[in-house]
């Protein structure tokens, strides 16, 4: 029963449209200058090294941009090395091992900076999904230089709003050697899936994965993972009646600004309501850098999301019953019982 309350519980708004304004704007304001000037090749770049303003969102502004400046970073590492994959013929077999490691390193960087949202979700869709548009050695400088100019404007435009305190540096967190070896784990297997199968962009299985084993114990990962897939296919109606009508790159580049807004206002009350609008907003993303058949897209999407979710729900379960298992070993009920005689002599 808790399953299906978490599952359609929204939370309270929060004032969700300040963090989706900044967003948003971060997004536009290198999508309409690439757009603009007819350089829309470029554009998955520019939106990837804008995804640094998805961190830190609640925090007093000195602490969100320390937040923002170490992602930011990492989304400009992430689409340098997608893009270097990009330029190899064996693209589609290099990306999963090289996005295995990126997941694992992101976790535990995630874990250690305390970052919200955490995990390595955002990070290794952009590292992906770059590896899967084809390039050439010219184009590397390019694509460092349009994440690292997004990024610094995100950076600019995060820094408005919420009056500025102390905001101490937070401890570091601690790192979970475990979570992190799951996630390149997971994410190989995700990758290896599609990939062996025949199906085009196999980062879809990647992301997804990721999303399922992101939530914060069992249950909120099944939660996550059903959210992925249902809210995928309400996204997808979404995406069909957008892209089978080949819309031009302008009409392409409002979708995706105003599904960023939706995503940003809905990600914190109901992670599948903001799939409704994440799911149109990647596809138009990819269609904008990189025209693809619109129904093989779709179909993709689709397939890959129930694999990658799969996946990510049968290593929820795995670990949760190796855990249980441990935890309910000889071994760890004398460890346990032992814990208990040394508090109760400590207190005696």
């Amino acid at each position: 029963m808790s399953l299906l309350r978490e599952f359609t519980s929204v939370g309270p708004h929060a004032a969700a449209h300040r963090v989706a304004t900044r967003v948003a704007v971060s997004m536009a304001v290198p999508l309409v200058v690439l757009v603009g000037i007819g350089r829309a090749d470029l554009t998955l770049y520019g939106a990837f090294g804008a995804f640094c303003s998805l961190y830190g969102r609640n925090r007093p502004r000195r602490a969100r941009f320390r937040t923002q400046v170490a992602a930011g970073i990492a989304f400009v590492a992430a689409v340098t090395i997608g893009a270097a994959v990009a330029i190899s013929p064996d693209r589609q077999w290099l990306v999963i091992p090289v996005a295995a490691v990126a997941a694992a390193v992101i976790t535990a960087l995630s874990q250690r900076l305390r970052w919200h949202p955490p995990g390595a979700l955002f990070h290794l869709f952009a590292l992906t999904a770059c590896a899967s548009v084809p390039q050439t050695l010219a184009h590397l400088p390019l694509a460092l230089g349009v994440a690292v100019a997004s990024a610094v404007v995100a950076l600019g435009i995060g820094t408005i709003g919420q009056a500025p305190g102390p905001a101490a540096p937070a401890a570091p967190g601690q790192i979970n050697a475990v979570a992190a070896v799951e996630a390149g784990i997971v994410i190989a297997v995700a990758g290896l899936v599609p990939t062996v199968t025949g199906l085009g962009h196999p980062y879809w299985a990647m992301v997804a994965a990721a999303a399922a084993i992101g939530g914060a114990g069992r249950t909120a990962r099944l939660v996550r993972a059903g959210h992925r897939v249902a809210g995928t296919l309400g996204g997808l109606a979404i995406a069909a009646i957008v892209l089978l009508p080949a819309p031009s790159a302008p009409v392409l580049l409002v979708v995706a600004i105003a599904a960023q807004l939706g995503a940003e206002l809905f990600v914190g009350r109901n992670y599948g309501l903001a799939l409704l609008f994440v799911t149109p907003l990647a596809l138009v993303m990819l269609q904008l850098a990189h025209h693809v058949d619109p129904l093989v897209l779709l179909r993709d999407r689709l397939l890959e999301t129930v694999i990658g979710a799969a996946i990510g729900i049968a290593a929820t379960l795995l670990l949760h019953r190796a855990t249980r298992r441990d935890t309910q070993s000889p071994k760890a009920a004398s460890t346990a019982a032992a814990n208990a005689a040394m508090v109760g002599n400590s207190r005696s």
